[in-house]
C-alpha cells in the first residue's frame, strides 16, 4: 500500500486528511510485518499508528494497555467511527469480559483492549490461542522496563506472548518517555529484532516555572490567590490520595470549582469525573497521577504539581497531559527541600530490600503457599510482594503451580542463588534519577532543554519558555490576610474516619487532623515516643470541634477508649477530659485480654487485621446493650483496631459505635 492510498482510507475512516511522516514510517513498517517500538511525546498521535494498519490488516489487533480510562476513551471514538472496538478491564464483570472475548474469538471485534494483568487469566490464555491474531501491539511499553518509570510486573508476562509470535506477525510497542536505558531493556526483552522509530520531544508551547516554597501552607497559599488566574482549566496533581483530599477541601473553603480524583474511588465516580474534566465543569481537578494518563483532552491549559515526582521522565509523562492542541500551557512545580522524602519513600517501597527477598524464598522452601498466606508470613505490603515475586520468577528460583485451581509459588529445585546486583543497580538508578529531578529545581538553564535531554533527545534548538529563559519567577509572598485564612481552614476541615460495614453497627468517624497536617502529628510523637507528657489543650479543643461538626447534638450514653498496646494512659487521660467536658459517662472496662504488637510495625491489611483479632473483652458485658457508645483514640491508621472493637460490641447488643480520634494517617495501609 502506497502512502497516497493509505491517506485515502485515512480521510474516508479516520476523517483525517494526513499522516506525519514518522506515524507513516511506523505504519508501514506494520504492514510489512516488522516490529517496531515508537518513543513520541504525548499528543503526536501514536495510537493511529495502531489503530489504522488495525482495520487494514486481517483479523484482531490485541493492545496491551494498564490505562482503563485510555481504553473507554478509544474504543469510544472507535466505535463512533464504525469499528468494532471493545474492551476488556477490571471494572467491568466476568460476564461482560467473557462476553467480549468470545466475539474477539469468533471475529466480531476489529480492536481489543486489555489490560496486562489479564495475562494472569486462564481463559484470556486459552482464548489467544483461537483468536486471528493480526498484530499485537504493547502500549506504554516503558511499564516492561524495571529501569522505566512505571514498571509493572504484569507487563512480563506480555513478552511471553510476544516470543511466541509468528515470525512476520507485527508487533508494535510505544511510549512518550524511555531512556536510552530502557530503550536497551526493551530491545532486549522483546527478542532484539527491533526497529526504533524516536521522535522529537521540544514542547515549545509549554511556559515551565519553579516555585520554592517553605511549607505546605505556602503551597496552598499561592494556589488560593492565583489558581483562577491561569487561563482555562488543568490538573493540579498531589503526591498522595490524601493531599488530593486536603487540596479539594482547601479550594472548595475558598469557593473554587474543583473535584478530587484518585484511584480508590469507585469506577462510576471516576467515570463521572473524567467527563467533567473533558466538559471544563471545574477549573481543575486534584489528583495523584491516577488522572491524565489516557485522557485525549487537547486544551489543558495548566498542569501544577504540589510534590517533586520522582524522575524527570514520571514528570513529562504528567506534563504531556497539557496543550496538546499546540497553544500555550502553564506548567507548574512547587518544592520544598523536604517534599523528596515522599519519592525517596515511594524508590524505597518500589524496590524492596534485599532481606524481603529472602524472606519469601525462606518461606516458599519450606511449604508450598499462596500469595495471601506468603504476605502475611513476611509482614509484606502487596505491591511489594508482587515485584519480589516477578524478580524470583524472572530469576528461576521460583515458579507458579495451580494445585485444587489455587495457585501457589514453589522453589525451584536447584535454583540459582539471587543475584542482587540488578537490584542494587536499580535502586542506584532511581535515586540518581530523583536527584536529576532536583536538578531541574535547581538549574539554571532552559528547563525543557533539561527534560529533552534526560530523555536522550538532543534536539539543537533552544527552548526559551521557562522562568530561566526569560520568564519571570514565581515567588509566594504571605500576607496575615492569608495566614488567617489559612487558619480558619485548619480550624473547619476534619477527615472522615471511614469504617462502616456490613453486619457492625459502628459508623463513619471523624479525627481532627491528619497526622503530617500542620504541627498535629509533631505533638502526637513527642507525647507518645519522647515522654512529652498529656495530650496538650489545643489537641483537646481541635478534637471536640471535630466531634461537634460529626455527631452535633446527637445522644451519647458512655464514652469508651482503646486500651493501649505502649503507649500507657495518654489516650485514657485524654478520653477522661472529653467525658468531662462532654458530660458523657466514661468507662475503664474496655481491656485488653491478649498481648498485640503495635499496629504501626506490620505492613499489611492481613495483619493488622490478625493482630487485633478477638484481642478484646468489656468486663461487664451486659451493660452495653442497647448503647450509643463513642470510642476514643489517638491514632487511625488502617482502622483494624477499630473496626475490631466496633464488631465486638456489636456483638455485645450496642446500638451504635461512633469512632473520635486526634488524627488520622495520610496512608494507612496506601497512599
Amino acid at each position: 500500500m502506497t502512502r497516497s492510498e493509505a491517506e485515502e482510507i485515512l480521510q474516508q475512516t479516520f476523517k483525517i486528511a494526513c499522516f506525519y511522516d514518522e506515524q507513516w514510517n511506523t505504519i508501514d513498517m506494520i504492514l510489512n510485518g516488522e516490529r517496531v517500538l515508537l518513543i513520541e511525546k504525548t499528543g503526536f498521535g501514536k495510537s493511529l499508528c495502531f489503530q489504522f494498519p488495525a482495520i487494514i490488516l486481517d483479523g484482531i489487533t490485541v493492545i496491551f494497555s494498564p490505562l482503563i480510562a485510555l481504553m473507554r476513551d478509544q474504543v469510544k471514538k472507535l466505535n463512533q467511527l464504525g469499528i468494532p472496538a471493545r474492551c476488556v478491564n477490571s471494572e467491568q464483570t466476568e460476564e461482560e469480559n467473557s462476553k467480549i472475548i468470545e466475539a474477539a474469538k469468533s471475529g466480531k471485534i476489529k480492536i481489543l483492549y486489555i489490560a496486562p494483568e489479564r495475562q494472569n487469566n486462564e481463559e484470556w490464555m486459552e482464548a489467544t490461542r483461537q483468536m486471528n491474531l493480526s498484530m499485537v501491539v504493547v502500549d506504554e511499553a516503558h511499564c516492561i522496563s524495571a529501569w522505566g518509570h512505571d514498571f509493572r510486573p504484569a507487563f512480563r508476562r506480555i513478552i511471553n506472548l510476544v516470543k511466541l509470535l509468528p515470525k512476520g506477525l507485527p508487533v508494535l510497542a510505544t511510549t512518550a518517555t524511555a531512556t536510552k536505558q530502557v530503550e536497551a531493556d526493551i530491545v532486549q526483552q522483546m527478542g532484539g529484532d527491533l526497529k526504533i522509530i524516536r521522535g522529537n520531544l521540544m514542547r515549545d508551547n509549554f511556559k515551565l516555572f519553579v516555585i520554592k516554597v517553605q511549607s505546605e501552607e505556602e503551597k496552598l497559599i499561592w494556589l488560593g490567590k492565583n489558581i483562577e488566574k491561569l487561563p482555562g482549566t488543568g490538573i493540579l496533581y498531589t503526591g498522595t490520595r490524601v493531599d488530593t483530599e486536603v487540596y479539594s477541601r482547601w479550594f472548595e473553603f475558598l469557593n473554587i470549582p474543583s473535584m478530587g480524583y484518585n484511584a480508590g474511588l469507585d469506577s462510576e465516580s471516576r467515570i463521572a469525573i473524567e467527563e467533567g474534566l473533558m466538559q471544563n465543569k471545574w477549573k481543575c481537578v486534584i489528583s495523584t497521577n491516577a488522572l491524565g494518563m489516557g485522557i485525549d483532552k487537547p486544551d489543558i491549559r495548566f498542569i501544577i504539581h504540589t510534590q517533586i515526582p520522582q524522575s524527570p521522565v514520571h514528570y513529562y509523562q504528567e506534563i504531556g497531559r497539557a496543550g496538546r492542541d499546540g497553544k500555550p500551557a502553564y506548567i507548574i512545580l512547587f518544592y520544598a527541600p523536604e517534599d523528596k522524602r515522599l519519592p525517596e519513600a515511594f524508590i524505597e517501597g518500589g524496590r524492596p530490600s534485599i532481606h524481603k527477598y529472602e524472606k519469601v524464598i525462606s518461606e516458599i522452601k519450606k511449604d508450598l503457599l499462596g500469595e495471601r498466606e506468603l504476605i502475611k508470613k513476611t509482614n509484606l505490603k502487596q505491591n511489594q510482594f508482587r515485584i519480589i515475586k516477578a524478580d524470583l520468577m524472572d530469576q528461576k528460583i521460583v515458579r507458579e503451580v495451580t494445585i485444587d485451581r489455587s495457585k501457589k509459588l514453589e522453589y525451584v529445585p536447584g535454583a540459582p542463588k539471587l543475584n542482587t546486583q540488578i537490584f542494587e543497580a536499580l535502586r542506584a538508578s532511581k535515586t540518581d534519577d530523583l536527584n536529576q529531578m532536583i536538578e531541574y529545581v535547581e538549574t539554571s538553564q532552559s528547563r525543557m532543554n533539561y527534560l529533552c535531554n534526560f530523555l536522550g533527545d538532543s534536539t539543537p534548538n533552544i527552548a526559551e519558555s521557562c522562568d530561566n529563559t526569560g520568564l519571570k519567577k514565581i515567588q509566594v509572598i504571605v500576607t496575615d490576610e492569608w495566614i488567617q485564612k489559612i487558619e480558619d481552614f485548619h480550624g473547619q476541615y476534619f477527615p472522615i474516619l471511614e469504617v462502616e460495614k456490613k453486619g457492625s453497627n459502628l459508623v463513619n468517624g471523624i479525627a481532627s487532623s491528619y497526622y503530617g497536617f500542620s504541627n498535629v502529628g509533631t505533638t502526637l510523637h513527642r507525647c507518645k515516643y519522647e515522654n512529652g507528657g498529656d495530650y496538650p489543650d489545643f489537641l483537646l479543643k481541635l478534637t471536640l470541634k471535630a466531634f461537634r461538626k460529626q455527631y452535633g447534638q446527637d445522644p451519647f450514653d458512655l464514652i469508651l477508649y482503646v486500651p493501649p498496646t505502649k503507649s500507657g494512659n495518654l489516650v485514657k487521660n485524654f478520653a477522661i477530659k472529653i467525658s468531662d467536658i462532654l458530660q458523657i459517662p466514661i468507662s475503664h472496662q474496655l481491656i485488653k485480654h491478649k498481648v498485640t504488637k503495635e499496629q504501626k510495625n506490620l505492613e499489611n491489611a492481613y495483619l493488622k487485621s490478625d493482630n487485633v483479632k478477638e484481642a478484646f473483652r468489656y468486663q461487664n458485658p451486659d451493660e452495653l446493650f442497647g448503647k450509643t457508645i463513642l470510642i476514643i483514640d489517638d491514632i487511625f491508621d488502617s482502622g483494624a483496631t477499630i473496626k475490631e472493637i466496633g464488631r465486638y460490641l456489636t456483638k455485645l447488643g450496642a446500638f451504635k459505635i461512633a469512632p473520635l480520634t486526634i488524627a488520622k494517617t495520610v496512608g494507612g495501609d496506601k497512599l
